[in-house]
């Protein structure tokens, strides 16, 4: 989800990692569960193609030839919480690299609802947590693995084993030459920051609820998403199932549960909806169909009548930030009214990606950004900064 400069303030669940032992990795952890647990709480989606098949029953066609959906079967509302959910984009990524166990502990300590976990699958099989297709920006599989990129320059997470993967060391996410990608952000190396699993995340999950939870007494949810499903399907993968299999071995299957799965694909969410017969609730994302982030139609989707077909199958949308506010120099945010819509059509609304350190024009600092979208009546937001995005609520 690359996109240019004046994007770049939004975007990119997309554009936006050597080398110690476990040992160190886990010291690491205990500190920023130590540190976070004494902070202060003052507490606020690569390259899929949309090749599902549609459903053969229970649809219809109109006359633009698209295939609409009857509404998905009766299902509670998402009740509305007294503040918008603070859901951790990769964990607490503006402070620790991420979508490592440690911005996670982080996050969570910080007082996040939801805790992201995107999930792209290995050679043998593994849901591994990691935001993209290739390696090269957030590990150094260059040194570890010289000559396994493929023919386009990259190293495809796909093309190894859990066991090699393993082997990586993770760092903050670099750009061109190897330079940070966010300047100011975690900047040490040699700490052993290391990919792991969606179970293991899931595990981990589950004993911070146990522990830290319980002491505060709260539970943080899971938001998982499906990456590029058609590109696995063309590595002879097929992610979805095993995406719920590891939800499920966890206790996520149900509507009622504290966890989402998220898609950029729609026929994808249809499919696991209508297809897989999840009851979990789900998420469209929607970026602009200039991405490529699949073939679905954004445009369409951004509709009324496109948000009714999306509310045939999902709970909620995930939108680009400057599809729910206007954004201009010198100006304060104005809002579409796409969350008006989306509501109308009984979608919840969840934009991608508050930084602090990374503001869409006009917006002085992250709380005006945050009242602007509490004013235009969001569900919920997606930050790399869960307790500044929780400090600015109101």
């Amino acid at each position: 989800m690359n996109c240019t400069k004046q994007q770049a303030n939004w975007r990119t669940r997309r554009n936006a990692a050597p080398s110690q032992r476990h040992a160190q990795a886990k010291v690491l952890l205990a500190k920023v569960l130590l540190v976070a647990v004494v902070a202060s709480f003052g507490l606020f989606v690569s390259v899929p193609t949309m090749s599902a098949t549609p459903p053969t029953t229970n649809s219809l066609t109109n006359n633009a030839g698209r295939t609409v959906l009857t509404p998905k079967p009766a299902r509670a509302p998402i009740t509305p919480a007294k503040h918008p959910l603070v859901i951790a984009h990769r964990g607490a990524s503006g402070y620790l690299p991420e979508h490592t166990l440690e911005a996670k502990a982080l996050a969570y300590a910080q007082g996040a609802d939801y805790l992201e976990q995107d999930v792209v699958i290995s050679k043998d099989g593994v849901p591994v947590v990691a935001h993209d297709l290739i390696l090269d920006d957030t590990s150094n599989v260059r040194e570890v693995f010289p000559a396994r990129a493929r023919a386009d320059g990259h190293w495809y997470l796909i093309d190894f084993t859990w066991e090699e993967l393993r082997t990586l060391n993770l760092h903050e996410r670099t750009a061109e030459e190897g330079k940070p990608a966010r300047a100011g952000r975690f900047a040490a190396s040699g700490i052993g920051f290391r990919l792991h699993t969606l179970d293991e995340e899931l595990a981990f999950i589950r004993g911070l609820n146990a522990t830290l939870g319980r002491a505060q007494g709260r539970e943080v949810g899971v938001y998982t998403e499906v990456k590029s499903p058609a590109w696995h399907r063309q590595q002879g993968v097929d992610a979805a199932p095993i995406v719920l299999a590891a939800l499920a071995r966890h206790g996520y299957t149900k509507a009622t549960d504290l966890a989402f799965v998220q898609c950029f694909d729609f026929a994808e969410l249809r499919r696991i909806r209508l297809g897989l017969h999840s009851e979990l609730k789900l998420v469209q994302l929607i970026g602009e169909n200039s991405w490529g982030e699949s073939d679905t139609d954004y445009s369409y989707l951004l509709t009324p009548a496109g948000l009714r077909e999306v509310a045939t199958v999902a709970d909620g949308i995930g939108p680009w930030g400057p599809q729910v506010l206007t954004f201009a120099p010198g100006k304060a945010p104005v809002p579409t009214g796409l969350v008006q819509a989306a509501h109308a059509a009984g979608l919840a609304v969840h934009p991608f990606t508050l930084r602090a350190d990374d503001l869409p024009p006009g917006v002085a600092n992250l709380p005006a950004l945050v009242q602007a979208l509490q004013a235009a009546g969001v569900d919920g937001a997606f930050t790399d900064f869960p307790d500044q995005l929780r400090a600015a609520l109101k």
